[in-house]
This record gives C-alpha cells, sequence and structure tokens, in this order.
C-alpha cells in the first residue's frame, strides 16, 4: 500500500483547519499526593468531561458510602428511560406509600398525590428529594427492587468495580453494602451530563414545585458562587459525610469533581472549588475540526473518485506544550472498487513532541460500487465519442 504524507504542524492559535485551543496549563498530577491541596477529606477525583482524562485523583478507588450523589445513577436510569421512548418528561405519577415514607430530604408526598416526571425529576436534582426519587424510579421499573437491579446492571456495564447499590436515594441507616468510589461516581456523572436537560435542572438555584406553592433551593452551593458551575449533585449522612460531585465549564471545557467524606459542607465545597480552580487554571482541551480532503483516486469503480474526510479530534493538554503538538496525514493514493462507505482509507496521527496522542481514521464518504462490463463499455464508447 502506497501513502502520501503530509505534515503539518501547530504553530500558533490562530490556525486555518479551524483546531481551537482552551486555555490552560501545567502537567497531570494523577499521584494521589494530599500535599498538592491538602484535601481534608477522604478520597477525590478531578476528571475533563469530554475526553474521560483523569487530572488529579486521592485515593480515588475506595467503595464509601455516597449519601445522595447515589442520586446520580438514579437519574441516569430515568435519563435513559425518557430518551428511549418508554416515560416523558409530561407524565403523571402517582405517588405511593412506600415513596412518600422516605425521611431526610423529600417535598413530602402524599400518597396518592400525582406529580409530572418533570417535577420530580427537579425537586431530586435540586432538593435531593428522596421521597421523589423512589417516586421516579416506581415508575421507570414498578418496584424499587427491579430499579435497585437495574442500576447495578447499569454500574457494571458501565464498569464500575467499586459501586453496589441497594437503594435509590442514598439512605443509608440500614444498608450493608451501599458504597461507590470518587472515580466510579466521576464516570457516571460523566454518562448523566451527556443528557444535557439534566444540567438545565442542575444549574438553577432556585425553582417551585406545586404550581409555585412549594420551593425549592439547591443543596448545591456552587451553582450559586461558582463561576461557570452546572450542577451536578451533593450528598450527606452521619455516615457518608459530606460527598459531592461537581461540575462546571468554562471556555468550552468541562470538568467534574468528586469530593467524598469530607468532615463539612463547607470543607466539601472548598475542597471541590480548589480542584476545579486548578484545573480551570491549568489544563487546555485541544481540538481540531473534522476536514473533508481532496477526493481519492478510485479505480474500476462506477465514479473515478471518493469523498473521504476525517472526525473531530480532542485532548486535554499542557498550554506550555501547544507548540509542539503536530498532526500527519496518512493517505492512500488509490483504491480498488468496491468501496464501502465508512471504509478506512488512512490516519491522522496526533503528537506532542514524540509522544502519540490519538489517531483517527480518515473514512471514505461514500460507497462506490465496482464498474461492469456493460459501465465499463459505456464509459469506453464514451470517450470515444467525445473524441
Amino acid at each position: 500500500m502506497k501513502f502520501k504524507k503530509i505534515t503539518a504542524i501547530i504553530l500558533s492559535l490562530c490556525i486555518a483547519i479551524g483546531a481551537s485551543i482552551v486555555t490552560a496549563f501545567a502537567e497531570p498530577d494523577t499521584s494521589g499526593n494530599t500535599d498538592k491541596f491538602g484535601l481534608d477529606c477522604r478520597s477525590a477525583i478531578l476528571m475533563e468531561a469530554g475526553t474521560g482524562k483523569v487530572l488529579y485523583e486521592m485515593n480515588a478507588d475506595e467503595s464509601l458510602p455516597p449519601a445522595s450523589v447515589t442520586k446520580v445513577m438514579t437519574l441516569l436510569l430515568v435519563m435513559e428511560a425518557i430518551e428511549g421512548g418508554k416515560i416523558s418528561l409530561s407524565d403523571t405519577v402517582t405517588a405511593s406509600a412506600h415513596a412518600c415514607s422516605m425521611g431526610g430530604s423529600q417535598i413530602y408526598l402524599n400518597e396518592g398525590e400525582q406529580m409530572s416526571v418533570e417535577d420530580l425529576i427537579k425537586s431530586v436534582v435540586i432538593a435531593s428529594a428522596n421521597d421523589a426519587a423512589l417516586a421516579l424510579a416506581e415508575y421507570v421499573a414498578g418496584t424499587e427492587e427491579a430499579f435497585v437491579e437495574q442500576m447495578n446492571k447499569r454500574a457494571e456495564a458501565l464498569g464500575l468495580t467499586g459501586t453496589h447499590f441497594e437503594n435509590t436515594n442514598g439512605l443509608d441507616d440500614t444498608v450493608q453494602n451501599h458504597v461507590s468510589t470518587a472515580r466510579d461516581i466521576a464516570v457516571m456523572s460523566r454518562e448523566l451530563i451527556k443528557h444535557e436537560k439534566i444540567t438545565e435542572y442542575s444549574s438553577i438555584w432556585m425553582d417551585t414545585i406545586r404550581d409555585g406553592a412549594f420551593g425549592l433551593t439547591n443543596t448545591n452551593r456552587l451553582v450559586r458562587f461558582y463561576k461557570g458551575a452546572t450542577g451536578l449533585k451533593t450528598g450527606s449522612t452521619a455516615k457518608a459525610k459530606f460527598c459531592i460531585t461537581a461540575t462546571a465549564e468554562r471556555e468550552g471545557m468541562s470538568l467534574i469533581c468528586v469530593i467524598m467524606a469530607a468532615p463539612t459542607r463547607d470543607i466539601r465545597n472548598a475542597a471541590a472549588t480548589s480542584l476545579l480552580d486548578w484545573g480551570f487554571a491549568n489544563y487546555a482541551v485541544y481540538r481540531n475540526e473534522g476536514m473533508s480532503l481532496e477526493p481519492l483516486r478510485v479505480l474500476g469503480g462506477v465514479k473515478n473518485s471518493c469523498e473521504v474526510a476525517y472526525p473531530e479530534f480532542s485532548c486535554v493538554v499542557n498550554k506550555a506544550d501547544i507548540p509542539n503538538i503536530s498532526f500527519s496525514i496518512e493517505l492512500e493514493e488509490k483504491i480498488a472498487a468496491p468501496v464501502k462507505q465508512g471504509e478506512s482509507v488512512g490516519r491522522v496521527t496526533y503528537k506532542l513532541g514524540d509522544s502519540e496522542l490519538g489517531t483517527t481514521d480518515i473514512t471514505a464518504q461514500e460507497e462506490i460500487e465496482k464498474i461492469g462490463f456493460g459501465g465499463l463499455l459505456f464509459r469506453m464508447l464514451s470517450k470515444m465519442c467525445i473524441c
């Protein structure tokens, strides 16, 4: 196979190929060293949401009680049920006696009371309502037990090896093994915020339900006081202490910070603020937008050329390394028919110095069949007639 190679080196922020840089600087630190921040908590992690890259971690794989951060998984299953058409935001849910029996944070549902799925979701996201979480779970799966089984199956599918759920809301007075890890919570949070509707709710500071009769105030104070905060979920019990999965976005970069088992709410919030500030101050998302290339020559096809292109690529980088980022394009000079749409015909390789950052495939954008005898004869006669 013969390739032609085009190498382009990124020398500045202003380039004509659509690459964009979100500013930041510093080397990643995933050593788990608490000296960097002096965090007063049991575990922590900072993850870039788009790529899933971990920027910092401290004891991130210890299974601990997650308190109401449990509801990240509850909400994920609810949003997936909506996306799958099983339920809708406008559906009416009737509260069961079991849902109304939940203690802790709640909206004080009465047995038989009816409320929309959307208002129940807002109650869970904003006010961390345990009764609303269970009402949603029963509506999706029929029973709490069935929903919890779905929660654990979804955790397994996401590769959350340090997580096990026993209920939908994180109340832990009677549970035996209701746990998660900072890393697992970051992963499930990343999955949840793919449903953009959630951050519409989780970024609300105050709202109401029951036609304005009942107020909701966000348990996550970062939403009000931290620039770029978009959510996501707080939690606290005597056993779990104070936990949070905090999401924020600035200049096109989204971060997820998980703090577990902090001694107080203020210490938890300060720890999350410290990690988020450091992340935004020190890291960048490098993006190279997808691009169409010159058509590729096709041999023996019903068409003589094929449209080809490569997709967007992104990665988290250190600002100081930006001048050293390069990419190269390797593309076949020609390809024989038949050509399948989506077939790889080359690749784009991204490097930081001598280290490879990643690759993307260059693919055929159309299907081209092999030319038959009749088509070939027609093509030859057409050329003769033109002559």
